[in-house]
């Protein structure tokens, strides 16, 4: 099991420095466009879109980084107010659906992609770049954040990490103070 765990967790540790390049990538070439089009006062074309592509590749492919390091936003007002066991169970409930809810996912963006790859789709711009370079994104992302989800799930239940990230011994103080 602990191999699987590591496997995982290295997937989105790569996926994050991935997408961070892409992110770095993307903000090159608008530099590269506004240098383009204001200084040297020449159109641009295929900048914008490459941004967008690049931008959407970086938030899918990020997203289980995210999870793992546990970078999102977090209201944990319910879950500091719950006792730990219903805490516990709360948490259960939020990974379980969230693994579905992005193996649903994961599922669709296939059938999506696999939809754009078939048909050659291409955009409808002056560029033109094939679709599915862009949409491959969605499912590795998707499913790879499943992954994730269901590790998270897999350190919960064996008392690897406390729910929610929220030790037991939570000062009240604490909950006390964030209400």
């Amino acid at each position: 099991m602990n191999h699987f765990i590591n496997a995982v967790e290295r997937f989105s540790k790569l996926l994050g420095y991935l997408s961070a390049f892409f992110l770095m990538i993307g903000v090159l070439v608008v530099c590269h466009m506004v240098f383009s089009r204001f200084v040297l006062n020449q159109p641009t074309s295929w900048q914008t879109e490459f941004v967008t592509y690049i931008l959407l590749a970086s938030t899918f492919l990020g997203a289980p980084w995210v999870l793992l390091t546990r970078g999102h936003v977090n209201v944990d007002l319910l879950p500091l107010m719950l006792g730990p066991r219903a805490r516990f169970l709360l948490c259960i409930f939020a990974y379980s659906s969230s693994t579905m809810l992005c193996l649903l996912l994961t599922f669709f963006s296939i059938g999506f992609w696999h939809e754009a790859w078939a048909a050659d789709w291409s955009s409808d711009t002056m560029w033109g770049p094939k679709l599915w370079k862009a949409y491959i994104a969605m499912p590795i992302g998707f499913f790879a954040i499943s992954l994730q989800y269901f590790v998270e799930l897999i350190c919960l239940i064996t008392g690897r990490t406390p729910p929610f990230g929220i030790d037991d011994t939570t000062d009240q103080a604490t909950v006390e103070a964030s209400i």
